[in-house]
């Protein structure tokens, strides 16, 4: 923005100084603050007889304000006073004009009070931890993860005894000569056994029940195992579950592996199949002869056969048992379900590393 021009008075002469004054005190600002305007020339005096008329005597150019902090330093004051008329003849000179005062000084703009620094957040309080998932039922344990290898116990050898470890029945049955079988104490249904051309040999742990309620009744059942062979198993063998029930009589059998080739085919005939646990297994029912659990000598036994053999996992025993009852194969009153290795001869070991069994309602 250009500097204003100056303002002026009729009849009124500028001086050089006072332009020079007017021009230092102009700025570029938005507002402009003037100084008070020059006193008005004095009046020429009366005139005296015979008096020289002398011209009255310029007023006082005013003093110029200074602003400080305001917006706008303010202008020098207006032009002074005009020259006063001259008097008459005689008369005395007119007193001088008065200069204007100077401009106020612009007030400086009030600076804003701080802003109050903000009040620190409080900390959020943690959350409560989330409580543990019920274990799902048959999901108690990964089986195939590694487990500690099996050590100590107590080493049980005959054809035909039994006993209880960790709230487990164990059972040793031999045709022949016997064999030996080692159960361990806080392994749950875990066991190892051996055998040297023992005939029929049979080394099992696992639940024993009183013959009172069938499978459904109980529950639902289901395992968990991890097993290791060596050796011979003779012209048959099945590693797996294995049990009886009784009001029929039957002997059953879950194969998950053998000391030969997987699918073994233990004869009679196909009832059908079901996929299970991730595989398919085949369904057996073959007329049996001999010793039975309840002392009679002619029973059927039920089979299902995994077509590949495993090493570890979870075995759904109550859904077997369905299935077979779809089939036409339906057990009576539970008598057993044990972890079994059996061998028809032959001489090898085997271990059942993980063992434990879970009924829930």
């Amino acid at each position: 923005m250009s500097c204003p021009p100056t303002h002026r008075k009729s009849n009124c002469v500028i001086g050089l100084l006072f332009a020079s004054a007017a021009l230092a005190s102009c700025t570029g600002s938005q507002s402009i603050d003037f100084g008070g305007d020059g006193g008005s020339s004095g009046e020429g005096g009366t005139p005296g007889t015979g008096g020289i008329v002398e011209p009255g005597t310029g007023g006082i150019v005013g003093t110029g304000g200074s602003g400080t902090g305001g917006v706008v330093t303010g202008t020098g004051g207006h032009t002074g006073g005009t020259t006063g008329t001259g008097g008459a003849t005689g008369g005395t000179p007119g007193t001088a004009g008065k200069g204007g005062s100077g401009g106020h000084a612009g007030s400086g703009g009030t600076m804003g009070a701080a802003g109050h620094a903000g009040t620190t957040g409080a900390a959020g309080v943690s959350g409560t931890a989330g409580a543990t998932g019920a274990t799902g039922a048959g999901g108690a344990i990964d089986a195939c993860a590694s487990a500690p290898a099996l050590s100590g116990g107590s080493q049980h050898c005959s054809s035909n005894t039994n006993g209880t470890v960790n709230g487990y029945s164990w059972t040793i049955w031999s045709s022949g000569g016997g064999g030996c079988m080692t159960t361990y104490t806080g392994a749950d249904a875990a066991f190892s056994a051996t055998w040297n051309n023992s005939g029929d040999f049979l080394a099992r742990v696992g639940l024993q029940w009183d013959r009172t309620k069938t499978y459904d009744q109980l529950g639902t059942i289901g395992a968990d195992f991890a097993q290791t062979h060596t050796g011979s198993g003779g012209s048959y063998s099945y590693i797996g579950i294995y049990g009886w029930s009784v009001s029929p009589t039957h002997e059953y059998y879950i194969v998950e592996d053998s000391y030969g080739k997987m699918p073994v085919n233990p004869g009679g005939t196909k009832m059908g199949s079901a996929m299970i646990d991730g595989a398919t297994y085949t369904f057996y029912s073959r007329q049996a002869s001999g010793a039975s659990i309840d002392g009679s000598s002619s029973f059927v036994q039920f089979y299902s056969v995994r077509a590949t053999s495993r090493a570890c996992g979870h075995i759904s025993l109550s859904d077997h048992f369905k299935a077979w009852a779809a089939a036409g194969m339906t057990l009576g009153k539970m008598e057993e379900a044990k972890l079994l290795l059996e061998a028809g001869g032959g001489s090898g070991s085997g271990s059942f590393t993980v063992g434990s069994f879970t009924v829930t309602q």
